[in-house]
């Protein structure tokens, strides 16, 4: 927090204060876009519509459209502070928002620190110079003091006795200086900030799943060719710049929920970490680098599957995610389309085994997912239906078992691979392969067994990349198999 020069104290002048990116560490008019595609998809272009009538038809419509819960917004404490201690100094507090007047009345009514409400309504879209236009009106030149982020509100300070800059850019910062009123400035995140927020949001942690793109090649014993390998390591950046592009759309989408859940709530967008417009940006911009590696540079197989799992996720994060048991298959499938990538990308053939046995544990590790979030709603005392979510609290024991069967059946495919003719023919001493079903047994067992105690990370994946035993585990089966080549 930095401060400007010292100004006299006027209790009788307002502290006029801006909604999005100021007071609120996101903006409405985005968020309250992003859910109504979310919830309304077949009407997406609707919005386009609406804003041919000019923006503020536009903020009007979506605002009557869309419910957003304000109690959950990712406030930012600053300037609730900033707030608390002019109120304490007897000042009337004025929330001024280009933000439609149905958002801006909730919020008001939920922090219950503003005198007047001033925000866009009818006709009048409450921003820059028709801020300032109103503000003056009512309180004079120089008359108010405000507190604001954008470009956009250099003229509300300029008019304005005070100028409080809250996370504005450097250029905003120094253009607001020229005016020299500046009381306070309350600096943005800085640059490597936000890039950590941006490779969060990305979850990079999760690319280790693409990994799974190898298996085919391993299983095909042709794991020594270097330009399959080279092959294997671009078709692996290329779907891990997909993931990362549906993990930021899902993120966008999923504010709402997300917001609602224990430890979703600290993702960037959610946590207002990370402006929605980089998140709009990314998305794109990833998806065209993964899709134009690919169809550059790898076979149009590889290229076909890219587009089968971005449509599957993306129909998951609209609305498949909602049903129940549908989920749960969508995951695995997700999962196996690793697997096919794999297979389309090196231009080897994917055995029945390898699909059976993905689909069974994949399915099984959903449902570790599913009953992880559960248990965790039933602790809290919750009956309800999870929030966007197809199951309640009630469905642990019955996810439960359907979860440790569809992992006991892997094992047992496990199993039957090592009586194919193929697989006798693949290996010097397939018999060996018979100590990977106890250490598999014993992994899923145990697996299941956190999960119930409550000791399992909400996604079994990252979990197992972090905990000792699974890694032991893994390394033991991959030793197996190698012994048994």
């Amino acid at each position: 927090m930095k401060h400007g020069a010292p100004f006299p104290d006027a209790p009788g002048v307002p502290l006029v204060i801006d909604l999005d990116g100021t007071l609120l560490r996101s903006d409405l008019l985005l968020e309250s876009a992003l859910a109504h595609a979310r919830t309304r998809p077949l009407h997406l272009l609707a919005p386009l519509a609406w804003l041919a009538g000019g923006k503020a038809r536009l903020k009007q419509r979506l605002a009557e459209a869309v419910e957003i819960d304000v109690t959950t917004l990712p406030y930012d404490p600053r300037v609730l502070a900033l707030i608390a201690r002019e109120r304490a100094a007897g000042r009337r507090i004025v929330l001024a928002t280009a933000s439609h007047r149905l958002y801006a009345e909730r919020v008001a009514a939920h922090l219950q620190v503003f005198d007047e409400v001033l925000a866009t309504e009818g006709e009048l879209n409450l921003s820059a110079a028709r801020k300032r236009d109103s503000l003056v009106q009512r309180y004079g030149a120089q008359g108010y003091d405000y507190a604001g982020n954008a470009g956009d509100d250099l003229v509300v300070w300029r008019a304005a006795r005070r100028a409080y800059v809250v996370n504005a850019g450097s250029g905003v910062r120094r253009r607001a200086a020229a005016h020299g009123n500046v009381a306070e400035v309350l600096a943005p995140a800085s640059p490597l900030q936000q890039l950590h927020s941006a490779l969060r949001a990305m979850r990079m942690h999760q690319w280790a799943k693409n990994l799974l793109i190898f298996l085919p090649l391993l299983a095909a014993h042709v794991a020594d060719q270097p330009a399959r390998m080279a092959a294997g390591a671009l078709a692996f950046i290329c779907f891990s710049l997909c993931a990362s592009s549906v993990y930021l759309l899902n993120d966008l989408l999923d504010l709402a929920d997300d917001r609602h859940h224990q430890s979703k709530r600290q993702r960037p967008f959610a946590a207002g970490q990370l402006p929605l417009l980089t998140g709009m940006a990314l998305t794109p911009l990833l998806l065209a680098a993964a899709f134009g590696l690919a169809l550059a540079l790898l076979p149009w197989r590889f290229s076909a599957v890219l587009l089968a799992y971005y449509a599957l996720t993306l129909g998951y994060s609209l609305h498949l995610k909602r049903l129940m048991a549908v989920d749960a298959v969508t995951l695995a499938a997700l999962y196996t389309l690793r697997l096919i990538a794999g297979a389309a990308a090196f231009g080897v053939p994917l055995t029945f085994w390898l699909l059976a046995f993905s689909m069974f544990m994949f399915l099984s590790l959903a449902l570790v997912k599913r009953y992880a979030e559960l248990r965790e709603a039933r602790h809290r005392g919750d009956t309800a239906q999870a929030r966007g979510r197809g199951y309640f609290p009630g469905d642990l024991e019955m996810i439960a078992s359907l979860g440790a069967a569809s992992g006991y059946l892997a094992v047992l495919v496990l199993a039957l691979y090592t009586q194919d003719r193929a697989t006798v023919a693949l290996y010097r001493q397939p018999q060996l392969i018979w100590l990977a079903c106890p250490l598999l047994l014993f992994w899923t067992t145990r697996t299941w067994m956190l999960t119930h105690r409550g000791a399992m990370h909400d996604d079994p994946v990252v979990f197992a990349l972090k905990d000792r035993t699974s890694l032991v585990v893994g390394g033991l089966f991959a030793l197996i198999f190698w012994a048994a080549t």
